[in-house]
């Protein structure tokens, strides 16, 4: 257990779990989940988004150190420094491996996740993030990790692949994503309220807020349905279903939320989860054909 614990705080495991939905694109595009130095690009982006946030946080404003979110890195301040290092070194090599094509494409979605965490205006008076604009940073973060994980197999594929497909697989990790997002969102309501940071539960209310995320977890299975039942892929609609029923179990289960590692083991083990169950799904379809 201890090393499930250290993967979690270091954001190993939010790291491991982007790579799993980036293998499971490859399901679904209809590729063999195959490694790729793409993956390693994934993990290590992953892993410095995760933890600049808390790096600008300890650079900044000590005092916030305080909160029991960031009580490991308080504790564990210099292993915390020697994955941010690590982060940037995997993350500078998996880059020199990527052709101009895929950096290209990319570069937006690397402004967007700096300018997140870095102040994009700054004066006497303001510091401006991304973050702090009204109830924009939920979509942030669903757009970013859409993105990332289904356009690069895509970029990186010899294939030409319809549009609405694309434009479906998007949909349905971006409303995934944002389901889970949420409760992080009602469990930060005091700081960013603090903070003067407007989200949906500050905006919404805790109750409306997650009437939101069970409902954005209904319109993903929907589309998944409609997606794949088109191409006679119940595989995958297994797998999703199974993911979105067991999500909704874990995002409304009281007792759960009282757990330590809710939101950082639980909610973020939903977007691993659902990886893994379309690599299974995808390898036992071969049993049954």
């Amino acid at each position: 257990m201890k090393v499930f614990y250290f993967c979690i705080n270091t954001n190993i495991f939010i790291s491991l779990a982007a790579v799993s939905l980036t293998l499971a694109t490859q399901a679904q595009l209809g590729m063999r989940p195959q490694f790729h130095p793409y993956l390693f690009m994934i993990f290590f982006a992953t892993l410095f988004d995760y933890n600049l946030h808390r790096l600008i946080t300890v650079l900044t404003n000590k005092e916030a150190l305080n909160a029991p979110k960031h009580s490991w890195v308080k504790q564990k301040l210099l292993i915390f420094y020697a994955v941010v290092v690590m982060s940037i070194i995997g993350f500078l090599w998996s880059v020199s491996m990527m052709d101009k094509k895929v950096l290209f494409t990319l570069f937006p979605m690397a402004l967007v996740t700096i300018f997140y965490s870095v102040p994009i205006l700054k004066s006497k008076q303001t510091i401006l993030r991304l973050r702090e604009i009204p109830g924009l940073k939920i979509f942030l973060i669903s757009f970013v990790w859409s993105a990332s994980t289904i356009l690069l197999p895509i970029i990186k594929s010899s294939n030409n692949y319809n549009i609405a497909t694309i434009i479906a697989m998007l949909t349905e990790r971006f409303l995934f994503v944002f389901a889970i997002t949420i409760p992080f969102d009602i469990r930060d309501m005091e700081a960013d309220a603090k903070h003067k940071l407007k989200t949906i539960p500050l905006l919404l209310g805790k109750k409306k807020a997650m009437i939101s995320a069970n409902l954005s977890l209904v319109l993903f299975i929907a589309v998944c349905i409609l997606h794949y039942n088109t191409f006679n892929l119940m595989w995958l609609n297994c797998a999703f279903s199974l993911s979105a029923v067991s999500t909704l179990f874990f995002m409304n289960n009281k007792k759960l939320q009282s757990h330590p590692y809710y939101h950082y083991g639980i909610l973020d083990g939903t977007l691993l989860l659902q990886g893994i169950l379309v690599l299974t799904a995808y390898y036992i379809q071969f049993i049954f054909n």
